[in-house]
């Protein structure tokens, strides 16, 4: 263990602990207080200003979040950024046609003039942050709802990014940190103009599919590569051919040498959520009504996609995003009910909050924190029926292109059908794009059937209250919709694009709210948000007592987690290269990284899953690594490190005690899946592509060394 000086509370004053180096997600701004001198004896080499600097150059301007979703980093003077092949994956699916799979058959641009631009995708930069803390909570009192808290909040959000936009020139957000008991504020800046300049093919930067997500040992090449244009003066621009290659601050240098066990690793992105603060009754809801309805929906959609996907290359490319989005989530919510029953962690959890249950009926707590523990569990005895019930609705949504329509396409025609004709005039060119965007990503036949299934599953599994439409179909049909649901396509004005433009051209209100699949949609959107008066109260009070919980163990030194959750914010995290125990799975000398050798040991010829190029093999066969082969002869694919990373890190460069790249961070390990709840020391593993495999497939597989000729190699 060692000593740690972090301060995240509004006053600033410096509170040691000790904490494991490689748990925590820690804010940049504080690299100092992160105790400097212990990184430094693990291995790195920079100054905190080096990492985090407002005013020169530093490593967080070379880092960049994705599209909203992922991390990636900049790795040429030219713009050039590198992330995972699932983070391009919507992108590169967007720029596919039949005649040109470039996800299936890869696709490097030979110059600038072909990188191309997808419909929509921009990175953001993060500029800097400060603490508003003080000035938030300057606006709430104790005995405030917690809607009228949440507004009086938003309204002081407000005046903080107007005051820190530059006149719309940044981003601000302001985010809360320790449920609410911290807040500060992150300004961005975006850049809109990003294309395509190359991707493996699918087969290798999707290698392993679903079989092996989550899973060590890894053989995938998860990666591709974009690069970031802006006007002549290197600001933000809309796409014109006339935009030029942006020249970054600071771009990483990218290391050959390697890595080893226990060398340091460092990894800065933009992790999406942990709930390391979630008391026990979530997790007990999670694993028991939460999270095996999602699984099962999940299922569900992803079979019903399947059998159309198979049957030719441009159905595949309809469904090939949603499917991969779909699939990471649904292996990603069994792992983490297996793993939070293996661990018990409901249990370790509610044996801390009944001694902070103790410390908060002390007489000088009482008054403040008697009640919090019971409220919070009230809450989520009320509340397991529906987690099961919108977890059942909230994977219908998420998998049939109908089940929200009423509220996308559907609102905009309610609009239309209100309006006067010079309104509509104005609407309609939008609606129709709307509506080609829509049918460019459905197949009536298997939007069919992912509805009629996701009912049926619906409407027998869910419990609580039912939709009420939903409730009388079942009912009508005996749980079967495949009948009503085919009937409801084949009358519904929502199911081409013909029949949206006819629509436009002689729109009915009557037409609109009698269509099945607007009455159908409407009555699960709304259900969806329907919130009783008890239900209302239940979550106020749940509200103000889980802030007050953590408040309370972070008081009182119960609490353990010292770090604020993530919640798609900047973030460092350091440790070491560490194996996992032997795998006979693995041909590697050490269980930290895994081999070409061995990817092409998993190769199935025709698999869609473990299929590889010929090339690979012919080349693997001759061992034709050039100069990315490593010290022991053999081309390392993927390693491990300890690292604390979460889904939104996918792409995250992972950095030597230089801060040069050595890797690219992509997934965790299926045995610590419990790790967005509670951190594992003994299994919790990061699993990277090794850099060195990354150029071996760009510049020997793919032969496109001019790709790697643009970075700054280091030996």
């Amino acid at each position: 263990m060692k000593k740690v000086i972090l301060s995240l509370v509004a006053a600033f004053m410096l509170v040691p602990f000790s904490v494991k180096a490689d748990e925590g997600m820690w804010f940049l701004m504080f690299i100092e207080r992160l105790n400097h001198r212990d990184m430094q004896k693990m291995g790195l080499q920079l100054t905190p200003e080096e990492i985090y600097s407002i005013n020169n150059h530093s490593l967080k301007d070379a880092i960049v979040q994705f599209n909203g979703g992922c991390t990636a980093e900049l790795i040429s003077k030219d713009g050039l950024v590198l992330t995972n092949h699932h983070c391009g994956y919507d992108a590169i699916a967007e720029l596919s046609t039949a005649e040109k799979n470039y996800l299936k058959d890869g696709y490097w641009a030979a110059n600038r003039k072909e990188e191309l631009k997808p419909s929509s995708l921009f990175v953001r930069f993060f500029v800097r942050m400060d603490d508003c803390s003080k000035r938030i909570l300057s606006v709430v009192t104790p005995g405030m709802s917690e809607a009228d808290r949440e507004k009086a909040i938003n309204a002081e959000i407000a005046k903080i990014e107007k005051e820190n936009n530059e006149g719309g020139k940044y981003t601000v957000s302001v985010r809360p940190f320790f449920q609410g008991n911290e807040y500060y504020y992150f300004v961005y800046q975006d850049y809109k103009d990003v294309r395509l300049v190359g991707t493996p093919p699918e087969s290798l930067g999707k290698f392993g599919g679903d079989t092996d997500n989550w899973e060590w040992p890894r053989h995938t090449a998860d990666f591709s590569m974009f690069r970031i244009y802006a006007d002549a003066n290197g600001n933000p621009a809309e796409y014109s051919p006339n935009n030029v290659p942006l020249k970054p601050k600071h771009h990483l240098p990218v290391n050959l040498g390697g890595v080893k066990e226990n060398d340091f690793a460092m990894i800065l992105g933009y992790p999406g959520r942990t709930n390391r603060w979630m008391p026990a009754g979530g997790i007990e809801q999670n694993v028991k009504f939460a999270y095996p309805a999602w699984v099962e929906g999940s299922k569900t959609g992803m079979d019903n996609m399947k059998k159309y996907m198979v049957q030719s290359d441009a159905l595949n490319l309809i469904y090939a995003s949603k499917f991969a989005g779909v699939a990471n989530y649904w292996k990603n919510r069994q792992g983490m009910i297996d793993a939070l029953t293996k661990f018990g962690t409901a249990k370790s959890k509610a044996a801390q909050e009944a001694k902070f249950n103790t410390w908060a009926n002390k007489p000088a707590n009482k008054a403040k924190y008697g009640n919090v523990v019971a409220t919070i569990n009230k809450y989520y005895a009320m509340t397991n029926e529906k987690s099961r019930h919108d977890n059942y609705l909230q994977q219908l949504f998420r998998t049939s292109a109908f089940g929200t329509v009423s509220r996308s396409l559907g609102r905009q025609l309610d609009v239309y059908t209100k309006a006067d004709a010079a309104k509509r005039a104005e609407m309609a060119p939008a609606i129709l794009e709307m509506a080609d965007e829509m049918f460019k990503e459905v197949h009536i036949p298997a939007e069919k059937d992912i509805l009629a299934a996701q009912l049926s599953l619906y409407t027998k599994k869910a419990g609580y209250a039912l939709a009420p439409v939903a409730e009388k179909l079942a009912k009508e049909n005996n749980g079967d919709f495949t009948k009503y649901v085919s009937a409801a396509f084949d009358l519904s004005i929502f199911t081409s694009k013909d029949r949206i433009k006819a629509f436009l051209d002689l729109p009915s209100e009557a037409m609109l709210t009698n269509d099945p699949l607007y009455v159908l949609s409407n009555d699960l959107t709304a259900h969806f948000g329907k919130r009783s008066d008890e239900l209302m109260k239940a979550q106020n009070d749940f509200g103000a007592s889980f802030r007050l919980l953590v408040e309370g163990l972070r008081e009182s030194k119960i609490g353990t987690t010292l770090y604020p959750d993530a919640n798609s914010t900047l973030r460092l995290t350091y440790g070491k290269v560490r194996s996992l125990p032997a795998d006979k799975r693995n041909d590697a000398t050490i269980n930290n990284y895994t081999t070409l050798a061995g990817q092409v040991k998993k190769y199935k010829k025709g698999d869609l899953e473990f299929d590889l190029p010929t090339k690979v093999l012919d080349m693997n066969a001759k061992k034709e690594y050039g100069r990315y082969a490593d010290k022991d002869g053999s081309l390392h694919v993927c390693f491990l490190t300890d690292n604390d990373i979460t889904g939104g890190n996918s792409g995250s460069p992972v950095l030597n005690g230089k801060g040069e790249l050595i890797g690219l961070a992509f997934d965790g390990n299926i045995e610590a899946m419990a790790g967005d709840v509670i951190f594992d020391k003994k299994l919790q593993r990061t699993i990277n592509v090794d850099i060195r495999y990354v150029l071996w497939v760009i510049e020997n597989f793919s032969g496109a060394k001019h790709i790697v000729d643009e970075m700054t190699l280091v030996k």
